[in-house]
């Protein structure tokens, strides 16, 4: 990555970076060693297992429909660093309470009436930690890093999120209920000591009053950032990606169960490589555009996750399964006469996916001025969150009117011409110049 991983031993990024690093990974750990617990051991037709997966995607998403601009306003008002120190306190918390859910549920112990009530209370309190850590993540970069450094620097936390989410994804296929409970514990502490090695990034807008109605300000908020036609397209087109990246991974582990027969260490090996796919993606665009910020490449990467989303869906529909009542191992699925094509799909929609959506993300933070960039994070936030629900309601009503998981990928593949759609339109509109600190919000927000 031009001119970027010099940043991993400069101390304005390598502590905030790892702190993003650690809370990826805990999620993913943590979520995933829940649902596949629930997909596995607790359920077993695929109506209740899709439910099962959409409901813990909207327990994660809501609150960032719900308190993402308060976390914007937050943001920009207040030291980011001071703001992490506490988030990642909270963590711990969060994590005590998920690991009693865990335990419980290794246990055989209600089950139903508390392990899983608590798991899911945990989840949403992740949910609200990623919502006030989110805006703060990409909003101090402009502020800590040089202008040439931004785009750079948005795609190593973009590669070494996805890369975090490999690990917990892969660790959650491969250790027992008990001892993630051990590990999401352990690791929010780590984190919480790495937060705490942030530089300070005081306020730069020292007038800024915060709005504590989270229906008015969130009101303002998405209009005041919609109204800007670039930030439009630009959040739109994220938006629209998200809600394809819900539909895929709603499907994933009954997909893996269902269609291609195999066990959940196979459903941990899909995540895995979509993870390993988008920080590839993240990190050959930054070389592709070296330090320059634009969408020029958004559009054909779009178009081809789409064509590679057709091929996972043909691959799909032709594999050969398992003797019935039983499941693919790893080994076996690997052996697999169908395996390439499939896996090389997967790869192909996570690469070209990481492509389209980084550029998008620098671009947010660096065409409003500094002082604004946490309030523009989380207004894209609102919109994106509000799309993956939309997203995750398409796949359960897809599965509820008996469309078949792996025809459902259809649907992934056609929104993709509307993300290609849109991502020219921004790049038509920028004429492929960075649009540096041009748009000013409304003083409201």
């Amino acid at each position: 990555m031009t001119g970027a991983f010099h940043l991993l031993g400069a101390r304005r990024f390598l502590p905030l970076f790892a702190t993003q690093m650690l809370g990826a990974f805990n999620d993913n750990l943590f979520k995933n060693a829940m649902v596949l617990f629930v997909v596995y051991r607790v359920y077993n037709n695929e109506q209740s297992e899709t439910w099962f997966s959409a409901i813990t995607t909207g327990v994660f998403i809501l609150p960032f429909f719900l308190l993402s601009a308060l976390s914007g306003q937050l943001a920009d008002a207040a030291d980011k660093a001071r703001l992490i120190r506490i988030i990642k306190a909270c963590e711990i918390g969060i994590m005590l309470i998920g690991a009693v859910g865990l335990l419980l549920a290794w246990k055989g112990l209600l089950i139903a009436s508390l392990a899983m009530p608590l798991m899911l209370l945990a989840l949403f309190a992740m949910g609200i930690h990623s919502t006030f850590f989110g805006p703060i993540k990409y909003a101090i970069l402009p502020q800590q890093l040089r202008a040439d450094e931004v785009l750079g620097g948005t795609g190593l936390v973009e590669a070494g999120t996805y890369i975090a989410i490999l690990g917990g994804t892969l660790l959650a296929g491969v250790i027992s209920v008990q001892a993630a409970a051990g590990a999401v514990i352990l690791i929010a502490l780590v984190g919480f000591w790495s937060g705490r090695q942030v530089p300070a990034a005081p306020p730069i807008d020292n007038g800024h009053v915060v709005d504590m109605n989270i229906v008015r300000s969130s009101i303002r908020l998405v209009a005041a950032t919609l109204h800007i036609p670039r930030l439009y397209l630009a959040i739109v087109a994220i938006s629209f990606f998200w809600t394809i990246g819900a539909v895929l991974f709603i499907q994933f582990p009954p997909l893996v169960k269902n269609v291609l027969t195999a066990d959940k260490s196979v459903a941990s090996l899909f995540l895995a490589i979509f993870s390993v796919g988008i920080a590839i993606g993240s990190i050959a665009v930054n070389r592709l555009l070296g330090s320059e910020v634009s969408a020029r490449y958004s559009t054909p990467s779009v178009l081809v996750m789409g064509l590679f989303v057709l091929g996972f869906h043909v691959t799909a529909v032709s594999w050969a399964p398992a003797p019935e009542g039983t499941f693919f191992t790893v080994r076996q699925f690997l052996n697999h006469p169908g395996i390439w094509p499939l896996l090389g799909s997967l790869l192909g929609i996570a690469i070209a996916g990481g492509m389209f959506v980084v550029p998008l993300y620098a671009f947010l933070t660096t065409t409003v001025p500094k002082s604004q960039a946490a309030r523009t994070v989380a207004a894209n936030n609102i919109v994106n969150s509000g799309a993956m629900v939309v997203g995750s309601l398409i796949a359960v009503g897809m599965t509820l009117a008996g469309l078949p998981v792996e025809n459902q990928l259809l649907l992934a593949a056609a929104m993709c011409l509307v993300s290609a759609w849109l991502a020219w339109k921004l790049h038509k509109a920028c004429d492929d110049v960075v649009c540096a600190d041009t748009e000013i919000l409304p003083p409201t927000v």
